[in-house]
């Protein structure tokens, strides 16, 4: 028996894609970033596909995710980006576990590699203009030079150089040009001073689709490997991208209702004439925006905007005239609120236009309430209930 309702995540989709961006990004390897569980879809599941497919790095914000992706026996190379003073690097080290390095964290990272009597994997980051983390540039001198002394001690190995672009997904805009002159100048300087990374790696998945010229030796693909574009102008067909993720529950209730008929909190739309309202049961806690009123859900082959305030649980579609219990969009009748978009269906996409969003934040904020069934060419589905 299928779940209530499902995120049905199309692992060879995945595999699709990752190969699909390590071609445009050949000779460059591929980073397969599976932070946020996944951006919705499932870190470990997603992260399997992506290295089967050819991805041969892992990437993630958080030592927790890199620990999860090591507990599930995952042992390809694998990146933490972002840390505070709580963050576990005795375990990271302990676990193999690549730390991305602003400054701040390398006397911490040296500590517990000389407790381990363990050398860590280090990869410097230079912030060339986003404004988050990384080194500036004016500090960026003694970040190297520290790292070269710890290096020196086998206290490290400093295996990287990264930094982050800011606006990749606007091709036109300059600013992607000087942030690539700023890290060429950035590896210049660590060159200079002995470093010998394994890894240089500038570009996320719009700058892997759109500017070759920043693909250095690793690429690291987000939004891409799920199927998404990052351009408001290419959907995901445009670029040879297929999505992974469609969200799917039934009809909940079906009920006729006079002309005038007030529908959700705030009574905010109202129906032209005697119609037919469907209950969808997906709402804000299951991470459908509040604000997405409007929304498109299709039933039967028929897609219908969503009507008045989305509330926690639920939220309401006007079918029409068509009668209560009608064999068309009644109760039990699939409902898709986005998927691929194959045969004129709903996306994420347009789920984050009616929300005022982006399509990383539709797919990614699918809470844990809805379970993820995992489908693909050669294995049965699975049901994964988070």
């Amino acid at each position: 028996m299928r779940p209530e309702r499902s995120a049905v995540i199309d692992l060879s989709a995945i595999q699709h894609n990752i190969r699909r961006l390590a071609a445009v990004a050949s000779p460059a390897k591929v980073m397969a970033v599976v932070k946020a569980d996944g951006y919705g879809h499932g870190a470990i599941p997603a992260a399997r596909a992506a290295l089967t497919a050819g991805a041969t790095w892992l990437g993630v914000a958080h030592i927790s995710e890199a620990l999860a992706l090591r507990d599930a026996g995952i042992d390809a190379p694998l990146l933490a980006w972002l840390h505070t003073p709580e963050s576990n690097f005795g375990a990271a080290v302990a676990a193999g576990i690549d730390l991305g390095c602003s400054g701040w964290e390398l006397e911490r990272i040296a500590t517990v590699a000389r407790d381990q009597e363990r050398p860590a994997r280090v990869h410097l980051k230079i912030d060339t203009g986003l404004g988050r983390n990384g080194a500036t540039a004016a500090s960026w001198d003694r970040l190297v030079g520290e790292a070269m002394e710890y290096q020196d001690q086998g206290l490290l190995r400093v295996v990287g150089i990264f930094s982050h672009l800011a606006v990749a997904d606007e091709p036109r805009r300059p600013e992607t040009d000087q942030q690539l002159a700023a890290f060429r100048e950035a590896l210049a300087t660590a060159e200079d001073a002995g470093v010998d990374p394994e890894v240089r790696h500038l570009a996320n998945t719009p700058a892997t689709l759109s500017r070759p010229d920043t693909h250095f030796d690793l690429v690291r693909v987000g939004l891409g490997m799920y199927g998404l574009s990052p351009f408001s102008d290419q959907t995901s067909a445009d670029l040879g991208l297929q999505p992974a993720m469609s969200l799917r529950t039934v009809v909940a209730q079906c009920k006729d209702v006079p002309k005038d008929q007030g529908v959700s909190y705030g009574l905010h739309y109202r129906t032209a004439d005697a119609s037919t309202l469907g209950l969808i049961p997906l709402g804000y806690g299951d991470g459908i925006p509040r604000v997405a009123s409007g929304g498109p859900v299709r039933i039967a082959g028929t897609t219908y905007p969503v009507v008045g305030r989305i509330a926690m649980d639920q939220m309401v579609v006007d079918l029409g005239g068509h009668a209560e219990g009608a064999d068309i969009a009644g109760v039990g009748s699939e409902v898709e609120i986005f998927g691929s978009g194959m045969a004129g269906g709903p996306t994420a996409d347009d789920w984050a236009r009616a929300a005022g969003t982006i399509n990383y934040e539709i797919v990614t904020r699918i809470s844990s309430r809805v379970p993820r069934e995992y489908v693909n060419d050669q294995a049965k589905p699975v049901v994964e209930m988070q």
